[in-house]
Formats: structure tokens, sequence, C-alpha cells
């Protein structure tokens, strides 16, 4: 499965100016009586010109109809708030699934199982539509939240919340780069380094060997395979330098804690890393062992067209 933008709801967006103070609402000033003429303006020089009239003559009272007629652009007072992106609705079937099965859809995300889809069809069949169901689940799948909770490592649950499967490599792998490009789009810092750390941490749980590891999750994109190429470099450094402590070790002759004081280390630090050495060798034979017999049982195995009886030819 793979990834979307979130399917929760923000705030609604708030208003985009407060209402600004009243304006200036002082009445005119008296005009002097009729002359014939009309009256001498007061805007010459080192004078201001009054504040123009309404065009009815009239002048507005009230402070709210006022600040309703100026556009909210050009009320000078009012404070400017940044433009906040508009609520994002969940989709009304992610709403019933999170009624439903809080455990999968609610505050925290699991990894569903395979098949999932059908079941949850065949279980609300009368409530969901094939279609809308689909869609929900698409976007459900490609959220930031469920591409964490599959790069995390966590196993794949059934409907009840009880976990049923391991996820496969490949899906733990895609799912953390796509959860890191996403995360590398927000900022302006180099997530590389935390990459490459997330990436030979899920080597190294898959228990598959970092050779098989990179056949089964390697792509097309070549920022992706930089980021796995990068992961097992690092890898194999570190891996370099248990052998050659594991080689110097056994050369000296010397207990642990012997070793550990003649190179002035940590005995713990050498203790564990002799015990990593071991262990990866022993999972190293494992898996050569089981391949070993896969690849036996498939040569024994007698070929269809062997065990096949012969057609019998039709008499003539």
């Amino acid at each position: 499965m793979t990834d979307a933008p979130e399917t929760t709801t923000s705030a609604p967006a708030e208003a985009v100016a407060a209402p600004a103070p009243a304006a200036d609402t002082a009445a005119p000033a008296a005009q002097p009586e009729s002359t014939g003429r009309p009256p001498r303006s007061r805007g010459g020089r080192g004078g201001r010109g009054r504040r123009a009239r309404p065009a009815d003559g009239a002048a507005a009272t009230d402070p709210e109809q006022q600040q309703a007629a100026q556009p909210a652009a050009k009320q000078p007072n009012a404070p400017r708030k940044p433009q906040q992106q508009a609520a994002r609705k969940v989709h009304p079937v992610l709403e019933r699934l999170f009624e439903l099965y809080p455990k999968l859809f609610g505050a925290r995300f699991l990894p569903l199982k395979l098949g999932i889809y059908q079941e949850i069809l065949a279980a609300h069949g009368d409530e969901f539509k094939a279609e809308d169901l689909k869609l929900a689940m698409g976007l459900h799948a490609r959220s930031t939240r469920y591409l964490e909770c599959v790069a995390a490592g966590h196993p794949r649950h059934d409907l009840q919340g009880n976990p049923v499967e391991p996820v496969a490599p490949e899906h733990i792998h895609h799912a953390i780069l796509e959860a890191f490009r996403r995360r590398q789009a927000r900022t302006k810092e180099d997530l590389g380094p935390q990459l490459r750390e997330r990436i030979m941490a899920a080597i190294e749980a898959s228990g598959v060997g970092r050779e098989a590891y990179a056949e089964r999750v390697r792509a097309r994109d070549d920022a992706s395979n930089a980021a796995l190429d990068d992961a097992l470099a690092e890898l194999g450094r570190q891996a370099a330098k248990r052998e050659a402590l594991v080689r110097a070790f056994e050369a000296s002759g010397k207990t642990e804690a012997e070793f550990a004081d003649m190179y002035g280390m940590d005995p713990k630090e050498v203790s564990r890393t002799l015990n990593r050495v071991r262990r990866d060798k022993a999972e190293d034979e494992k898996r050569a062992a089981a391949a070993a017999a896969a690849a036996a049982a498939a040569e024994a195995a007698p070929a269809a067209d062997d065990t096949a009886p012969a057609a019998e030819t039709p008499a003539a």
C-alpha cells in the first residue's frame, strides 16, 4: 500500500480581516446662508479640504454601516492575517470506518492485512458502495500517518485489531522513502542522514540479508536507489570494522576483558560486537543452507512432462 495526503479535518479558515475601528462620524460644519454664490473653499494654500460628504447628501451616523461601505482591502486599521488553508473534509466512508473499527482507523493507525477491503465489503456491503469504499481505502493507505505506521515495521492487523502477518520488507522500504520524501519537501534541512539510518535499521530488521533486501526493494527511481546504496555502503563499512575486531581478538589469544583493556575499549562494547558477528554469521549460514535446500528440492522435483502419462496413439 502506498500514501496520500492526510485525511484528517483541519480547522475552518478564520476571517481574513478583523473589524476595523469605526470611521470618523462627525457631522459636517454648518453651511453659511445662501448668498447666491457657492461657498468659498478652504482648501487653498495652507488649508485642508473637508472630507467629501456621502453621495446622497447625508452623513452616515452608524459606524457599522460606514465600515461595511469600505472595501476590506481599504480599511486602514484592519490587521492582516495569513491566509489559511481551506478545511479538508474527511471522506464519509472513512468517518464510518472510524466508528466501526476505531482500533484501525482511529487516533492511531495500524497496517491493514492484505485483502481487508474484500472483508469490509463483505461485512458491510449493504452500507458501502464498492467504488466509494475503494476510494476511501486508497485515501487512507496513501495518507502520511498510514505510511509512518507501515514504515515503523508494525505487523498487519485484521478487522478485530489482531496482528496477523508481518509487512513485507519492500512495503516497509517504500513507505520509508515516501514518508521521508514528504518530510523533506516541508523543510530545508537535509534529511539524508536520517533516511540512511532508517533504511539501515529496516535492512537489519528484515532478516533477509543485505543482498536479498536490495534485490527486493530496488526500483527504477535513481534517488531511491541512491538512498538504498548509501545505506548498504554504511552497513558494509560497519560490518568490515566488526570483522576486523573479531580477527584481532582471535589472533590475540586473550580473553574479552584482556583484549578490551589492551586496546582501551569498553569490555561491554567488545562483547556486544563479538556476539553480533557470531549471530550474523549464524544467520548467514542458516539462510545459505535454506537456499541450498530449496535449490536441491527444485532440481529433484520431476518435471511435469516427465510425470505426465504418455498420450495413447489413436487406433488407425
